[in-house]
């Protein structure tokens, strides 16, 4: 999915803004993006503030990271390792906000069918692809599949066994393998699922997320990450 650096830094931020504005829309249209949840509730519903409250700080967050991926000069020895990371991403980042975007105005028009496969798409590319700005992306994505895909398919249903045992190994396994960002996401997670549910189930929900964050930590004490990362310091030189 190569591209080159002049398309980049134009794809990149159009897709942020195309995105943006059909969030904007989700909030001030009626019914709105919360309205849907509502009347659509089921055992991965969250607690739609949590939503809300990692949206606006990775606005911020992509903000800077575009403002980068314009500032740095790919002339410049010491700033082209990671802007080549960062153009590597961009196709992934712009198919993910475009999906995203597709899929607020599928999800304000109460067709999460057909939104479920828009965020489908998202979180898998994101996973697919964990560099620092995909895994927010990838970890609130996790989120956004399973709220969609149970509220789409099994509205108003209640956690069976096999849903809690899943949720309890695939989160365990995933905190297992995540570092400090993504492990971080799947903790956030798991504390807004548990802060939408109720009773037993909430109760589960929250101990998932204690023993999740419990595994991200002693998973990244034992083997810190980043620790193997290399730095450009001239033309040919690696250290």
């Amino acid at each position: 999915m190569g591209i080159s650096y002049s398309t980049a830094k134009w794809i990149a931020p159009t897709s942020f803004v195309i995105d943006f504005a059909c969030q904007q829309y989700g909030m001030l249209s009626t019914p709105n993006m919360k309205d849907i949840h509502d009347q659509k509730l089921s055992f991965f519903s969250p607690q739609p503030y949590f939503i809300a409250g990692f949206f606006f700080p990775q606005q911020l967050f992509q903000i800077g990271w575009l403002y980068r991926l314009w500032k740095l000069d790919p002339k410049k020895p010491a700033e082209r390792a990671e802007l080549d990371q960062m153009v590597d991403y961009v196709p992934y980042y712009t198919l993910g906000n475009l999906c995203i975007a597709a899929w607020m105005v599928a999800w304000n028009s109460g067709r999460l069918d057909i939104s479920h496969g828009f965020v489908t798409v998202n979180t898998l590319s994101q996973l697919w692809y964990l560099t620092m700005l995909s895994k927010t992306f990838a970890g609130i994505g996790v989120l956004d599949l399973l709220h969609n895909g149970s509220a789409a398919f099994f509205k108003n249903q209640p956690a069976t066994l096999p849903i809690k045992v899943l949720t309890g190994v695939g989160f365990g396994l995933a905190s297992a393998v995540s570092d400090w960002i993504f492990g971080g996401c799947m903790v956030y997670d798991l504390v807004a699922l548990a802060a939408g549910q109720s009773g037993d189930w909430r109760t589960l929900l929250s101990v998932f997320a204690v023993g999740s964050a419990g595994i991200v930590a002693a998973r990244n004490m034992a083997k810190p990450p980043y620790s193997n990362q290399y730095t450009i310091v001239a033309d040919d030189e690696v250290v």
